[in-house]
């Protein structure tokens, strides 16, 4: 999960996983999507508050984009979220993406900003 996330976000943008980083993911949700032995996408939920959700790390390779995985996940990911209790779900969405996660029902809460590197949204859904 990490490879993937390190080849598919941070790696192109001159970006690496440092140990800290990494460390803090110990309270968060980590869900993967695999066929066989192979990961098709990955993210993670990190708690905001008692009621809030966010949604980190979203990957899903390159050649499995538009097929389904990462829709997938985000069903998948707002199920776990409800059955835990959580009444809306956050992310920091990259500019790019930001239509995907429109067609989802996620709405952006404010203005650009940089993260990263690159632009990115606050964008979020009522569960």
């Amino acid at each position: 999960m990490v490879q993937l996330r390190n080849e598919i976000l941070r790696k192109p943008l001159g970006l690496v996983f440092d140990k800290e980083e990494l460390e803090q993911e110990k309270e968060d949700i980590l869900m993967g999507a695999f066929e066989d032995e192979r990961i098709l996408g990955c993210c993670l939920m990190s708690r905001v508050d008692a009621s809030t959700i966010r949604l980190r790390q979203m990957a899903v390779p390159n050649n499995m984009q538009g097929k389904g995985v990462g829709r997938a996940l985000m069903i998948f990911a707002e199920n776990v979220a409800r059955d835990l209790g959580y009444e809306r779900l956050c992310m920091h969405a990259r500019s790019t993406a930001v239509g995907f996660y429109s067609k989802l029902g996620y709405h952006i809460t404010g203005n650009e900003f940089t993260e990263v590197t690159i632009p990115h949204f606050v964008m979020e859904k009522d569960l």
